[in-house]
């Protein structure tokens, strides 16, 4: 055999480097951004060392080794296909499930578990069989092998219920459309709310099916711990997060007051002398009381809940009597589908699009607040203040407008974020909507020290550039859609 047919990279490599080999490494790079992946294109990259790239350079350098890894993935998709065959497969033996053999073929070459390999089995026949767009911007680098996966999880089942092929047709472009700013969470969003659209009936079908799974376990781990996993229905579950979220800042705001009163004692104990035992008692009090303070939030959550629900046993250890919590989380429905006139999917806050009858469920005993939205792209454009005790009108609405960190990829709740303003109060910003927005607490500390700058647009839109000049553009979010 020759040396071209045993070392075909390593040859493709050196004639790519001739070509390359008069311009800057920076500049090879800037060349490969957007250039077609393969082959060709990889025996370039592959010599570079980031090292000795410019700091700007190493992130184009990243981003193009990720469109040649997205490469890859598309091959890779095919390559399953080829071995676990187009449908699944069965056998007569009573011992045997679908796909077994098929399975295990994968799981040992890619040293998998099976439950591994069949999910990987099922994405490569859902993208190879019925999702070819998926496949070609996968092969092309424009989305990664996480995006595209989404994408094929969240298809699968509307799929497999009998989707027609324009409505997957439709899905998959909103989802590649949508895919060029956004995470492969808020992909899978995406896709969840346009199912939802196209094919009501469907996506019924599909979460009352999924409903059925509804279950709580408890596994025993090690050292004397274990793990309780709920898998709830979206506004269960949402019931159940909110209820958490209120016992922190119930224990939150307790906490404050013990320590601002130790804090008292100690001061008064301090300047009337009353010797160093009442002194160091009254510390020791003060110590207690900041221990809730110091827990991280997932602690505080896992203390919460078992508080709730020992509070709940104690309640009703003699008698049980089933009763139902009051909504208290956001529902966002259209009047035709409130008043039966429509089956449009409403948005559950928290979680993403629902079926219009739990929506309509949810609206009989939620508290409601209006929203106007611009009927083209469904961007909030007012709010009502329609409750006896309004808060602030403009806090309102950006709560309402931007709902998550306005950070690429952020999903942390407005709620629990800092209004913040783009350009800083003290150099002249103004306080309008504009200029202002919701960053989290890391987000908001990373702008104002981390040299990362903001330009805000008044319908919440913004633009990020990095300390190294990238710059990340975030659209405006639809008020009818999750992100």
């Amino acid at each position: 055999m020759s040396s071209a047919n045993l070392y075909p990279v390593q040859e493709l490599s050196t004639v790519a480097t001739n070509k390359y080999e008069s311009i800057s490494s920076d500049q090879v790079i800037a060349n490969l951004l957007h250039s077609i992946p393969g082959i060709k294109s990889l025996s370039i990259l592959a010599p570079i060392n980031p090292m000795e790239l410019s700091v700007s350079a190493r992130i184009d350098f990243l981003t193009a080794l990720e469109r040649q890894a997205a490469w890859l993935q598309a091959l890779l998709q095919r390559a399953i296909v080829a071995i676990a065959g187009d449908e699944s497969s069965s056998t007569d033996k009573i011992w045997d499930g679908v796909d077994e053999a098929e399975r295990e073929d994968i799981a040992t070459a890619l040293r998998l578990s099976p439950n591994s390999a069949q999910l990987r089995i099922d994405v490569a026949r859902t993208l190879v069989n019925h999702l070819p767009n998926t496949c070609a911007a996968l092969a092309m680098g424009e989305i990664s092998a996480s995006h595209a996966t989404v994408i094929a999880k969240e298809t699968a089942a509307a799929i497999r219920d009998g989707l027609s092929e324009s409505a997957i047709y439709e899905v998959e472009s909103k989802a590649l459309s949508f895919a060029e700013f956004h995470t492969p969470g808020q992909v899978a969003n995406k896709v969840r709310t346009t199912i939802a659209q196209l094919a009501p009936a469907e996506f019924e079908e599909i979460v009352d099916r999924a409903r059925e799974s509804r279950k709580v376990s408890c596994y025993n781990d090690s050292d004397g711990m274990a793990t309780v996993v709920a898998i709830l229905p979206a506004q269960d579950a949402q019931i159940v997060m909110k209820s958490l979220e209120a016992f922190i800042l119930k224990m939150n705001e307790k906490d404050e007051r013990e320590r601002s009163e130790a804090a008292r004692l100690y001061r008064a104990g301090s300047g009337a002398g009353s010797g160093a035992g009442s002194g160091d008692n009254t510390l020791s009090n003060r110590s207690e009381t900041s221990s809730w303070s110091l827990l991280s939030a997932d602690n505080k959550r896992a203390d919460a809940l078992t508080a709730i629900l020992s509070s709940a046993l104690a309640e009703n250890v003699d008698l049980v009597k089933p009763h139902r919590r009051a909504v208290t989380v956001n529902v966002t429905i259209d009047l035709p589908t409130l008043l039966g006139l429509a089956e449009n999917p409403g948005q559950l806050s928290g979680y993403g699009a629902i079926p219009a009858s739990i929506a309509r469920e949810l609206a009989s005993d939620a508290t409601w607040k209006r929203f106007i939205t611009d009927p083209q792209t469904g961007n909030l454009l007012d709010f009502g203040r329609e409750k006896y005790e309004p808060p602030q009108a403009l806090v309102d609405f950006l709560l309402a407008r931007d709902r998550t960190c306005r950070f690429p990829g952020c999903r942390q709740p407005a709620t629990r974020a800092d209004i913040d303003h783009a350009h800083s109060w003290d150099a002249g910003g103004k306080t309008n909507l504009e200029n202002l927005g919701l960053l989290c607490r890391r987000h908001h500390r990373m702008k104002t020290h981390g040299r990362w700058g903001l330009v805000s647009h008044e319908d919440g839109s913004c633009e990020w550039t990095s300390p190294v000049g990238k710059t990340y553009f975030v659209p405006a979010r639809p008020i009818n859609e999750m992100v």
